[in-house]
């Protein structure tokens, strides 16, 4: 299944010149644990970063500093992991476990953000698939003959 089937198309995004506390009350707004920082690229909205709320935590109040004055684009993360709307499930995985992300933005073939998805979405999915194949064992019906 490509990803950007299941993917979340509700993505809560912010720009790299929002303050961290800006993305902060997003995030609870939005009730998500993770922002992506997009930038505006010929008209198409391209992801550059991402923060999530440990990132806030970690950077920004443990170092006693200012989330107000502090922009996203400061603490975001440098090396944006995002996978193509094409990419399967497995490649997915693949991708997020290489690079140690729970969350990737999907995007399209332009490049632009259509989509988040996370680690506890894959294992849900995968739950109910291997929920699937349970009932598929627990149904199946013995050949005449064979023991």
């Amino acid at each position: 299944m490509p990803i950007g089937e299941f993917c979340n198309r509700i993505v809560v995004v912010t720009d790299r010149n929002s303050s961290v506390l800006e993305a902060a009350k997003l995030m609870r707004l939005h009730h998500v644990g993770s922002i992506v920082v997009t930038d505006i690229v010929e008209g198409v909205r391209k992801p550059v970063g991402i923060i999530t709320d440990r990132d806030i935590v970690i950077e920004v109040v443990c170092a006693g500093l200012e989330a107000g004055t502090l922009r996203t684009g400061e603490i975001m993360s440098g090396s944006l992991a995002a996978v193509r709307e094409q990419e399967g499930v497995f490649e997915t995985l693949q991708l997020m476990r290489r690079r140690g992300i729970r969350r990737a933005p999907v995007i399209g073939e332009d490049g632009a953000l259509i989509g988040i998805v996370a680690a506890d979405d894959l294992i849900q999915l995968l739950a109910e698939e291997m929920n699937e194949l349970a009932k598929l064992i627990e149904h199946a019906k013995p050949r005449p003959g064979i023991e």
